[in-house]
């Protein structure tokens, strides 16, 4: 079974939005985290999707589960003090309804919301072949490594750089199998899977994913992806979009 699982346990400070997580910030009149869902729910290779949620919008998740007709969600759990354990949750949730050492899980941003059938298809033939997939992007400027005084320790050549998106997928034994041990060794601050898994000596594959890919972090992400979809919409209407 390839079951998405969509982490959604963030409050979105960064976003100065008054009382409303960003995930649930509408967008095309649709709250971001449907137009996300909607994604894997139309995928004919996802079998099932669950959600890890902000544990006060569980109510109104599962409002929008039945309204948006999202039949592959089977499972929304509270999210964590932070996106390792929001992951953790939704990992233990694929586990109660699926198979630990046969599936397939891809852990997605429910603030990511322009992927395509593509990316989900590459990342899940990645991980039968490789058994992982890191969905990136190609650096289109230079990136520069400083320390925690803002020094300069490298500038890496672009040409050999990448940025870390999403989907990041694994079989779900490996995945959770690294969480348990990051607990275990009480390393909770891993910023997302893939440092998760890196730190633990796992060999990563990469796909490429599309660069409008982008995460909704702060005001001027949410601009942006807003004239990403209104572009979208506007060739699709238009007949430019194969």
């Amino acid at each position: 079974m390839n079951t998405a699982v969509i982490f959604a346990g963030g409050v979105g400070k960064r976003m100065h939005a008054k009382d409303i997580p960003k995930q649930f910030l509408k967008m095309h009149d649709k709250p971001i985290i449907v137009h996300t869902l909607e994604l894997f729910e139309d995928h004919p290779e996802i079998d099932a999707i669950v959600v890890a949620c902000v544990s006060n919008y569980i109510g109104y998740m599962n409002e929008l589960v039945r309204k948006y007709n999202l039949k592959k969600v089977q499972k929304i759990v509270p999210g964590g003090k932070s996106g390792q354990e929001s992951i953790f949750n939704g990992l233990k949730a694929a586990e109660m309804i699926g198979n630990r050492d046969k599936d397939i899980v891809l852990i997605h941003d429910g603030v990511r919301p322009l992927i395509n059938a593509k990316t989900i298809r590459d990342n899940i033939e990645s991980v039968q072949k490789y058994g992982s997939a890191i969905t990136s992007v190609r650096a289109k400027e230079t990136i520069i490594v400083v320390d925690d005084n803002e020094t300069i320790k490298s500038v890496n050549d672009r040409a050999h750089s990448r940025l870390a998106r999403a989907p990041q997928s694994f079989y779900l034994k490996d995945i959770l199998k690294a969480h348990e041990k990051s607990i275990a060794d009480n390393k909770l601050d891993f910023i997302d899977s893939c440092s998760m898994m890196t730190y633990y000596g796992k060999k990563l594959h990469l796909v490429d994913g599309p660069q409008e890919n982008i995460k909704i972090t702060t005001p001027d992400d949410f601009y942006t992806m807003r004239a990403l979809l209104d572009a979208k919409e506007n060739a699709q209407i238009y007949g430019l979009e194969g």
